[in-house]
């Protein structure tokens, strides 16, 4: 009967999956099989649109493919990480592990594109081993010899300097990093970021063979400016508005938080600090207990050398009761950026007004449950 079904709804045979699919009235041809899928047991291809140009993925260039190949876990890494990255003008780096960012970092001042790769990657240098680190500007030689120094499965940029590509086949030198993937990413900057956007469909295949077609998610807010202080009216309780203020850099923090959290697994928690993530809380099924993770893996990673004093928070929903809003306050977190839209919000507002946090709102959630 297994075979049966699986016959029934797949057709790859022992050579892989077929060079063309079409799914949704759209025709796909295969670029490659994949080393495997979300595990070794499971075949996996790579397909672009037939009859497309102009793709980042799809007219990607691997410049260094290692001995293995791509994993269906690498394409999911490359691609949550340019959906961090394509948000900013200044130079920025997700590094990704397991379709989550273990950190993330935008240029602040003129920090070079080496610093800001280490902000990304030592925001949680444990989750980072083996990861995968995308950028937004080209990869130059200083930042291309630091990412050798420690296992990364793959780089991926919209170009890079010869000398950088040099220095990823320098194994004599660099002896950590044998199996790197380097991957030039055109158009990267062009994929749809706002709601409106042209963009393809999401498709996610259910057990039985059904499929749900969904808008993919992408976010209303552009800029700080779309970003509204925290207010409510309750029948019972009344009105209830924001009393502090966010000041300029936990604003552009407040927005560089959401950006990220906009591809963290939810329930989804981002800590930020000065243009980097001091940690994400993700995957848990209820709002206080992501807050606690994050803030939790923030103190045992930086153990004193950074502190959460003035640090912003984003949530990609709603909190239901005031307790994530204490749990952030204990901490020392300053300014909480969230979508608003909980009966209890007037809870939330109250509670931040007492503790001197300041609260924004998008109007918008960013569930990402991929």
């Amino acid at each position: 009967m297994g075979a049966d079904y699986r016959a029934k709804y797949f057709s790859r045979t022992e050579s892989g999956f077929p060079d063309e699919v079409e799914i949704l009235g759209t025709t796909y041809v295969k670029v490659e099989d994949l080393r495997y899928g979300t595990n070794p047991h499971q075949g996996a291809s790579f397909y672009r649109p037939k009859d497309s140009s102009g793709l980042t993925f799809g007219d990607m260039e691997q410049l260094k493919s290692g001995k293995s190949g791509l994993s269906e876990t690498n394409y999911g890494d490359l691609n949550h990480g340019a959906n961090i990255v394509k948000y900013f003008s200044r130079p920025a780096c997700a590094v990704m592990k397991h379709l989550n960012p273990s950190g993330a970092a935008v240029q602040v001042g003129n920090q070079d594109t080496k610093t800001v790769y280490l902000r990304a990657r030592d925001a949680d240098a444990v989750a980072a081993f083996g990861g995968t680190a995308v950028f937004n500007t080209k990869v130059d030689a200083a930042t291309a010899a630091e990412i050798m120094t420690t296992v990364v499965e793959v780089v991926a940029a919209p170009d890079f300097d010869e000398e950088a590509l040099r220095i990823f086949s320098d194994f004599e030198t660099y002896r950590m990093n044998k199996e790197i993937r380097v991957i030039k990413l055109p158009n990267l900057t062009s994929l749809p970021k706002w709601v409106g956007d042209h963009a393809a469909p999401t498709i996610k295949t259910l057990a039985d063979g059904t499929v749900v077609v969904a808008e993919p998610l992408l976010t209303k807010i552009k800029s700080t400016d779309d970003l509204v202080l925290a207010t409510t009216e309750h029948a019972k309780h009344g009105k209830f508005a924001i009393v502090n203020q966010p000041t300029p850099q936990q604003l552009d923090d407040m927005l560089f938080s959401w950006y990220v959290n906009l591809s963290v697994r939810s329930n989804g928690v981002v800590i930020a600090k000065n243009g980097v993530t001091l940690a994400v809380g993700t995957g848990q099924q209820d709002r206080v207990t992501a807050v606690r993770q994050a803030i939790t893996k923030a103190k045992e990673k930086f153990k004193g050398e950074e502190t959460l004093e003035g640090a912003v928070m984003s949530s990609d929903a709603f909190f239901p009761f005031r307790d994530s809003v204490d749990a952030a306050a204990e901490a020392g977190i300053k300014a909480i950026v969230q979508p608003g839209g909980s009966v209890r919000d007037w809870e939330s507002i109250q509670a931040c007004n007492e503790l001197g946090i300041s609260m924004m709102f998008t109007g918008e959630r960013c569930f990402s449950h991929h």
